[in-house]
């Protein structure tokens, strides 16, 4: 079987090496002639565990390959996956350009029937967009060349991408036409060998699904984070009240972990997007405008303890900060917490020494910021500062040295944005302790 995945970003590279992994003859499309020839030389344009090897041994092998010829690479192929960018706009509303503009291409190459499966995160209603983004280019060639469109949303976690692809705990597909839905099936048939967790629906119910999927793990952090800061102001301690709620089956444990507010590629512009799509529909999605400005404001909280224990002029004061992605295993840093906390830190005149397993080289390359400078280690970044902020939870920073961690500071202050350390601890080594909701 032979497929074109368009797009090496998170989710094509992702999606077409795993692909390749189970045999399929996979082609990764990108227009940037850099990144398609650093991916042939084995060089990763991020981060995530375990996607280096699958990528280079599946390009060894022959079953993938990467090219910036969409034309050539869907010549026989039966499924065309679009996994582009849909960065949101100015309103909120996601950017479907290149989603079309693929669809474009696609209708203006094809020489047989083809899926056309997107996998980018879209809006309700971006299926008939594809579709009539092909039939027009196939009426400009004089064709009638069929085809088909489906919806096949990505459900990945950014730090387990590939391994929640390998062994999904769900596959959506959103299609209306059965020679397409035959073809999906087979297509993932070494995924889901029994078949009982594949569930087919029509498109606009895949495209919608995506977006809930997302909208609901926000509000549960959102919802956490509200209880959180009341718990503070009341005396209470949010670390207990979430075990205390977490083993209710019909709450759980996932996604109530209280902190600095949640970032990435998805949730944030997830949001925004769904919000806007409903407005456009004469709908007002209240809880969800909540869950996004609960967000924002959570990303001030820990800068707000700073200030409040040092004074709001922090001029000649140092912060060790260990953390710069928006969360583990990733060196992602869109819509990062850590940016708005250093820009809350360096406006009132702090310097910050930042240290991070991965996202650093993303941080000097797309995030300048002067009075930071990035450190060799953890504990480098701790010399001298008048107090560690805990950014992202890294496996590496979970049990760390507070002895050695006492001498190098200026004061003993740790200010943990992600509830990780135990207070009582550190009490009993002199350290202050701020958390998050106790």
């Amino acid at each position: 079987m032979k497929i074109t995945v368009v797009g090496t970003g998170y989710v094509g590279l992702v999606s077409g090496a795993c692909f390749a992994d189970v045999g399929i003859d996979v082609t990764c499309v990108d227009i940037d002639q850099k990144k398609i020839d650093k991916l042939k030389n084995g060089i990763m344009p991020i981060y995530e565990p375990g996607l280096e090897e699958i990528v280079v041994r599946n390009f060894k092998s022959g079953r993938l390959h990467f090219s910036t010829n969409l034309g050539e690479a869907i010549q026989g192929s039966e499924v065309a996956f679009i996994a582009v960018g849909t960065p949101p706009g100015e309103d909120g509303s996601a950017d479907l350009q290149y989603v079309l503009a693929v669809a474009d291409e696609i209708g203006t190459h094809m020489s047989d029937y083809i899926v056309v499966a997107t996998k980018s995160t879209v809006p309700v209603t971006t299926g008939e967009k594809v579709r009539d983004a092909i039939s027009n280019a196939l009426k400009k060639r004089g064709s009638d060349l069929p085809f088909a469109v489906a919806s096949n949303p990505e459900f990945l976690k950014e730090g387990a991408a590939v391994e929640d692809f390998l062994k999904p705990d769900r596959i959506v597909i959103g299609v209306d036409d059965e020679r397409a839905e035959k073809i999906m099936q087979r297509l993932y048939k070494p995924f889901q060998l029994s078949g009982e967790r594949i569930i087919y629906m029509d498109i606009p119910s895949a495209e919608m699904t995506k977006y809930a999927a997302n909208a609901m793990l926000a509000t549960k952090i959102s919802f956490m984070n509200d209880i959180a800061n009341l718990c503070e102001r009341v005396g209470a301690n949010a670390n207990m009240v979430r075990k205390g709620i977490g083993t209710d089956p019909r709450i759980g444990n996932k996604f109530i972990f209280p902190g600095v507010g949640y970032g990435g590629s998805c949730f944030p512009k997830d949001v925004k997007a769904i919000v806007k799509t409903a407005a456009e529909y004469g709908h007002e999605l209240r809880v969800l405008k909540a869950v996004e400005e609960v967000n924002e404001d959570q990303k001030y909280v820990l800068a707000a303890k700073v200030k409040s224990h040092f004074g709001e002029d922090l001029s000649g004061k140092t912060f060790a900060m260990w953390g710069l992605s928006f969360k583990p295993n990733t060196d992602d840093m869109r819509e990062s917490p850590a940016a708005v906390i250093i820009d809350e830190l360096r406006a009132a005149g702090a310097k910050v020494k930042a240290y991070d397993p991965k996202a650093m080289e993303e941080a000097k390359e797309h995030y300048i910021f002067d009075k930071v400078t990035y450190s060799s280690d953890a504990y480098d970044a701790c010399v001298d500062a008048d107090a560690l902020l805990l950014v992202t939870e890294w496996s590496e920073f979970r049990i760390p040295s507070w002895e050695a961690i006492g001498k190098l500071l200026k004061s003993k202050v740790v200010f943990d944005g992600r509830n990780i350390y135990d207070k009582k601890y550190l009490k009993s080594q002199g350290f202050d302790h701020y958390g998050i909701g106790y």
